[in-house]
């Protein structure tokens, strides 16, 4: 409400809509609609003032004081009052209200829970990892992120690695990093030489509180899961309920996998892949819990992944100094990787199943957020999936300086 604008200007299409409807009712909504009703009151309670002039300071203060508060009243109603009263365009504590008429609830903010590999080169005396040792990452479009052990672990004489339990320094999705990304320990451990988080080293994947989008598809879905049938609307309300993912990253194979009566839920998550642990919960609440249509035989997977190596050779400005071509280098490799869902810290096209994933599109998207990048030559063609989302295979780049 703060921010809600007590104009009519800049309205935006639905806003448009919005006003449009009132208008049609008659309801006049300009400074000269409203003082021609002002004066149509005035003659018709055959009000007289002296001095009615237009110029008259009197007449001109009263005006203004009946028209303008009109007009925020109406400006409210348009802007921020009509558009509440539609899950299509309701936002915030309102849209939770829209929810809560379906039986529904945003999703929190979660923490990921995962496993980190701590490792030493070969087999030496006992070690002890305490808890709570830090880990971190090298910093992602400026943010590093932390993740903690939760409980003490440790390695024998004969072990050379071991796997422990972490949960994020923070709550959301940033955290969902592909493999390789949890390098740094923030406290040297006596003994362990490295530290890395593993694929498939998400238990529990991290989330961010339910955006209202998101909220929106749940609702949408939530009215055709009504029904007394198990439809995909209803299997998709269910595994949304339990994964922190949209709706619509739950894709269904109906082409019976198993036999009649079986189906397919492939989901599509954010950044990194969680673990085959994780996924086993989703079905045993589906199929153990009896959670399903009779007959039926729903198995929920992760989606399978198309292997893509990425190369290309990059021109960037010769004016650069040692640490801005770093940091660039850094940069364009962190916005390659989230583009193909190793992580989520740039706003990029990201790669989706059945989709064209193009590399003009991703070389427009680094021009544009990296500030000395001349030219980029890609060595492969655009990526086309089916029922699989493309992820990187290898990645090469090839960094040269522009001729003088």
């Amino acid at each position: 409400m703060a921010d809600t604008k007590l104009d009519l200007t800049s309205l935006t299409t639905q806003e448009q809509t919005f006003l449009t409807a009132l208008q049609s009712s008659g309801m006049p909504t300009t400074d000269t609609g409203l003082q021609q009703q002002f004066q149509q009151l005035v003659d018709q309670h055959e009000i007289r003032f002296s001095n009615d002039s237009a110029f008259s300071p009197f007449w001109r203060l009263l005006r203004a004081t009946v028209t303008a508060p009109v007009l925020w009243l109406v400006a409210l109603q348009v802007r921020h009052l009509m558009p509440q009263q539609f899950v299509a365009t309701a936002t915030g504590n309102f849209l939770d209200e829209h929810a809560a008429n379906v039986n529904l609830a945003r999703k929190p903010a979660s923490r990921l829970q995962g496993q980190l590999t701590f490792s030493r080169a070969a087999p030496g005396p006992r070690l002890t990892i305490p808890i709570n040792t830090p880990v971190k990452t090298v910093a992602i479009n400026g943010t590093s992120y932390q993740v903690s052990t939760t409980a003490v672990a440790g390695l024998t004489e004969t072990d050379t690695s071991v796997t422990v339990a972490v949960v994020a320094e923070h709550p959301g999705s940033a955290y969902n990093l592909a493999a390789g990304y949890f390098t740094i320990l923030e406290q040297p451990v006596t003994g362990v030489d490295a530290v890395t988080n593993a694929g498939n080293w998400i238990t529990t994947p991290g989330a961010d509180l339910e955006s209202d989008g998101d909220l929106r598809l749940r609702i949408r879905d939530q009215f055709a899961a009504v029904n007394q049938f198990h439809t995909d609307a209803v299997y998709r309300a269910m595994i949304a309920r339990q994964i922190a993912l949209a709706p619509d990253q739950v894709h269904f194979e109906h082409n019976a996998p198993r036999g009649p009566g079986s189906a397919n839920a492939y989901v599509l998550f954010d950044s990194g892949v969680v673990s085959q642990t994780y996924l086993d919960r989703i079905n045993e609440y589906i199929t153990t819990r009896e959670n399903h249509g009779h007959g039926d035989d729903l198995l929920v997977l992760a989606m399978p992944e198309q292997a893509t190596p990425v190369s290309a050779t990059l021109i960037y400005n010769n004016t650069l100094i040692s640490t801005e071509l770093t940091a660039l280098q850094q940069r364009v490799e962190q916005m390659i990787r989230c583009a193909f869902r190793e992580n989520s810290a740039f706003k990029m096209t990201r790669t989706r199943h059945y989709s064209r994933f193009s590399f003009s599109r991703l070389g427009e998207e680094l021009h544009q957020g990296c500030t000395g990048l001349i030219s980029i030559t890609w060595g492969q063609t655009d990526v086309v999936t089916t029922l699989a989302v493309a992820r990187l295979a290898s990645l090469n780049l090839t960094w040269t300086p522009e001729a003088t």
